[in-house]
C-alpha cells in the first residue's frame, strides 16, 4: 500500500489507542454517523447506495466538522471496491496519474473496480480537475470529492456533470451533544474508562461553541479533560471554567468568498431593511470578528441607504458616505465603532425603495420601448439655427412663475404610463412630505405641455 492508498480516511485500519480522541472516534457504521438525516437516514439516497454498493461518482459538499471523510470512512468499510484515499493538498496531478494507472491495472488483472476518495478537492484548479475527466467517464475510477466550497463554483462543468451533489448541513446542538456523549460513554475508543465527569454548565459550553463541528468538540473535550485536575478520588471533573480556558473563543465559521460569506451579509443587508438593529450589529460582529474586509461593508451600507432607506430619510446617503470615508481613514479595529454607527442608524431610519424602483421601471421603458425624442421644447436652443427647428419654443422658466414652478411636459409623449408613474412615494418618513408636495404640484397629471410640443 501507498503513501495515497488506505482503506479509510485518516487511518489503515485500527487507530492507535494514543491518536487524538476525534480519530479514535471516527464512525465505523452507518448507524454511528451523527447527523446528515436527510442523507442518512434509512431509505435515504446516500445510505441506500453505500448499503447496496452502488455509489456513483459524487461530492460531498458542506462546512470542516459535518463528517464528509467521515461517511467515505464508512464507505471504505462497506465497498468491495479498492478504496483510495487522496488529498488535494498534498498530492498533484502527477499523484493522480500514478493512481489511475494502478486501477486501470486492478481493473484488468482482477476486475475490482477503484473508488477513489479526493478530499479538498477544490484545491485542484479546474485544469487540474480535468485529470480525472476521462476515467471518470470510462468507469476507471468511481470518483468522491470533498469539498468546503460551492462546487458550482470550485469544481469544473464536466466533471460535476457526471457526479451527484450530497449537500452535508453544520451539525445541531444535538448532533453536536450526541457525539460527546458518545465519547464520553464509550469505553474502547473514547473515554468510557477514565475518570472524566461533565458538569451540565461545562457540556453546554463545548456543544455550543463547536460551531456545527463534531472534531471541534472532541477536542475541546479532549484538552478539557487533560486541563481538569483530578479530585480526592482520582476524578476530573470538567466544570465551565476548565471548558471556557480549553476552547478559549468561539470559532465563527466562516469563510470570506463562499456560501456562509453571502448567507451572512445576506442576512445583515435584510436585519437593517427589517429594522432590526439588534440583528444588523450581530452579523457586523460576526463578519468583522471572522476578518472580513470592513471596507467591503461599508460598501454594502452606501447602496442600501439608497435602495432601502431613500427619500424617507434623505440623510441615510450622506452619513453611509461618511462612514465609509471614515472606515478607509481609520482601519480596524476602530472603524467597527463607525460602521455599527451607520448600520444601526440605517436600520433604525424609516424604509423606502422608491427611487429604486423608479429607476428600474425608467430602465425597463428605455429598453423595451420606443424613443420618440426629446421634447421640442426641452432641447438645446443655445446654437445657431435651434430655432428654426422650434427648439425651446413654448418652454416655461420656472423660476419666473410663484413657487419656482409650472405644469408642463418633461418626459416624452406616453411615458411614463398614467397607471404606473416611475416614482411613487411612500407615506414613511420624510418621503411623505415629498409626497404630499408632489400631488399638490401635479394633482392634475403631468401630460401638461406646450402646444405643438
Amino acid at each position: 500500500m501507498n503513501l495515497f492508498e488506505s482503506d479509510a480516511p485518516g487511518g489503515d485500519g485500527a487507530t492507535a489507542k494514543d491518536a487524538p480522541l476525534a480519530a479514535r472516534m471516527r464512525p465505523r457504521t452507518l448507524d454511528e454517523v451523527a447527523g446528515q438525516k436527510h442523507l442518512m437516514a434509512p431509505g435515504k439516497p446516500l445510505r441506500v447506495a453505500i448499503e447496496r454498493d452502488r455509489l456513483t461518482s459524487a461530492v460531498f459538499y458542506g462546512p470542516p466538522g459535518c463528517g464528509k471523510s467521515t461517511v467515505a470512512g464508512v464507505i471504505a468499510r462497506h465497498t468491495a471496491a479498492h478504496f483510495v484515499n487522496f488529498s488535494a493538498v498534498t498530492g498533484g496531478v502527477a499523484d493522480v496519474r500514478k493512481l489511475i494507472e494502478a486501477a486501470k491495472e486492478r481493473r484488468k488483472a482482477y476486475n475490482k473496480r477503484t473508488l477513489l476518495f479526493v478530499d479538498e478537492i477544490h484545491r485542484f484548479n479546474k485544469a487540474q480537475q480535468d485529470a480525472f475527466l476521462p476515467h471518470v467517464e470510462d468507469g476507471t475510477v468511481i470518483l468522491v470529492g470533498a469539498t468546503t466550497e460551492n462546487p458550482y463554483f470550485s469544481v469544473n462543468a464536466p466533471l460535476l456533470s457526471r457526479a451527484r451533489i450530497y449537500r452535508f448541513e453544520p451539525l445541531t446542538e444535538d448532533d453536536i451533544a450526541e457525539v460527546l456523549d458518545r465519547a464520553l460513554a464509550d469505553a474502547e475508543r473514547g473515554l468510557g474508562n477514565e475518570k472524566v465527569a461533565v458538569e451540565p454548565e461545562a457540556r453546554a459550553h463545548l456543544v455550543g461553541t463547536a460551531n456545527g463541528d463534531a472534531r471541534a468538540v472532541l477536542n475541546a473535550l479532549e484538552l478539557s479533560m487533560t486541563l481538569a485536575p483530578p479530585n480526592e478520588e482520582g476524578q476530573r471533573v470538567v466544570t465551565l471554567a476548565v471548558a471556557e480556558e480549553a476552547v478559549g473563543r468561539r470559532s465563527i465559521g466562516y469563510d470570506k468568498d463562499g456560501d456562509v460569506h453571502f448567507d451572512t451579509v445576506s442576512a445583515f443587508i435584510k436585519s437593517i431593511r427589517g429594522s432590526d438593529p439588534d440583528a444588523a450589529v450581530y452579523y457586523l460582529a460576526r463578519m468583522l470578528e471572522a476578518g472580513e474586509d470592513p471596507r467591503f461593508i461599508a460598501r454594502r451600507l452606501v447602496i442600501l441607504a439608497s435602495e432601502d432607506v431613500g427619500n424617507a430619510d434623505p440623510s441615510a446617503l450622506p452619513l453611509a458616505v461618511a462612514g465609509f470615508h471614515a472606515t478607509e481613514l481609520i482601519g480596524m479595529p476602530e472603524c467597527a465603532i463607525n460602521l455599527s454607527h451607520v448600520a444601526t442608524y440605517l436600520a433604525s431610519a424609516p424604509k423606502s425603495n422608491a427611487s429604486y424602483v423608479a429607476l428600474h421601471r425608467a430602465q425597463a421603458d428605455v429598453r423595451e420601448r420606443p424613443f420618440p425624442g426629446v421634447p421640442k421644447h426641452l432641447r438645446d436652443a443655445n446654437y445657431k439655427g435651434a430655432k428654426a427647428f422650434g427648439h425651446g419654443k413654448g418652454y416655461q422658466y420656472p423660476h419666473d412663475f410663484e413657487g419656482g414652478f409650472v405644469a408642463q411636459a418633461y418626459l416624452p409623449e406616453g411615458l411614463p404610463s398614467t397607471e404606473r408613474p416611475y416614482y411613487e412615494p411612500t407615506d414613511h418618513g420624510v418621503e411623505a412630505k415629498i409626497k404630499a408636495r408632489l400631488e399638490r404640484l401635479w394633482g392634475g397629471g403631468r401630460e401638461k405641455g406646450p402646444e405643438g410640443a
